[in-house]
């Protein structure tokens, strides 16, 4: 299928390396249509995450590509998005139709833009990567990018806060379409509680395992915490710290040769031998089976 890369660790791409048709320089925000372009970067070639979010309004294109360890066949008239933590690779260079949206973490950060990193589709508790468009939804998005693009190439006074209101437009209803195809309505209030929990864990679980960490940050007990993530995902929230851990783990082993006690330090564990009985524990089979295993069932 692909080589593993000879050294790690997973290289992070700038926006600079988003291929021929795609955005170029590392910027907070960027907007980037592309009418047949043949997209081909050999770096994208080999697993690796981007520094930013990534939207792909795929209107014309085929081949398939792999976000952590799931193949996607690409379909027509899709939208394709991943965040900053997650490993991509492609599997060949196709021609693309369609549009590239990018924005960082730091666009987000900005006190204008803070609202959008509460949108289901930014959270993506459910670990999604691919969001099916209807013809009426495709019509509305197209018209929206449109926009969006007009705005990028009007630098002036007014700029960002335009894109920032176009943007919040756009990733208002695909949230709406998000939440439709993943959970089948809106979000209560303890839903979102536990959208944001998983929110702080992907920013802090290698930092931080324990659920009384992240009830500090919330603001709520633990006690509180732990029952409303029981509640609404059928698993205790330690759980999902766990589960975290382990993706990562599963990413780390599968994707590169770094030994298990880098692995196990990369994500804050200080014994190696913890590291081995806790992924196994969770897993059933210590980390060297399974890097051996999966290698072996990918090739």
């Amino acid at each position: 299928m692909y080589s593993f890369p000879s050294k790690p660790p997973i290289p992070i791409y700038t926006s600079e390396h988003s291929g021929a048709a795609g955005p170029k320089g590392s910027q907070p925000f960027t907007i980037t249509q592309s009418e047949g372009a043949l997209v081909y970067e050999e770096d994208l070639l080999i697993p690796h995450r981007k520094a930013y979010y990534l939207l792909v309004f795929v209107k014309q294109n085929q081949g398939r590509h792999w976000v952590d360890m799931t193949s996607y066949e690409r379909k027509n008239r899709t939208l394709y998005f991943t965040a900053p933590h997650q490993i991509l690779v492609k599997e060949a260079p196709t021609p693309f139709w369609g549009t590239y949206l990018t924005f960082t973490n730091e666009f987000l950060t900005l006190q204008q833009n803070a609202a959008l990193r509460e949108l289901p589709l930014i959270l993506n508790p459910h670990n999604g990567h691919e969001l099916l468009l209807s013809d009426a939804d495709w019509t509305f998005v197209e018209e929206m990018l449109a926009k969006l693009s007009a705005e990028y190439q009007r630098p002036g006074e007014w700029q960002h806060r335009m894109l920032t209101a176009y943007l919040t437009v756009l990733l208002t209803y695909l949230s709406r379409l998000y939440t439709e195809q993943f959970t089948g309505g809106e979000l209560s209030a303890d839903q979102l509680l536990l959208q944001t929990y998983r929110a702080r864990i992907e920013e802090s679980f290698r930092e931080l395992h324990e659920v009384s960490a992240y009830a500090e940050q919330l603001h709520i007990s633990a006690g509180h915490l732990s029952e409303v993530v029981k509640a609404q995902s059928g698993r205790p929230a330690i759980k999902h710290i766990h589960e975290r851990l382990v993706l990562e783990a599963r990413r780390l082993l599968f994707y590169t040769p770094l030994a298990l006690k880098e692995i196990a330090f990369d994500l804050g564990f200080s014994d190696a031998s913890y590291f081995n009985r806790f992924f196994k524990r969770e897993v059933g089979v210590t980390p060297a089976e399974y890097r051996s295993s999966i290698r072996k069932m990918y090739h």
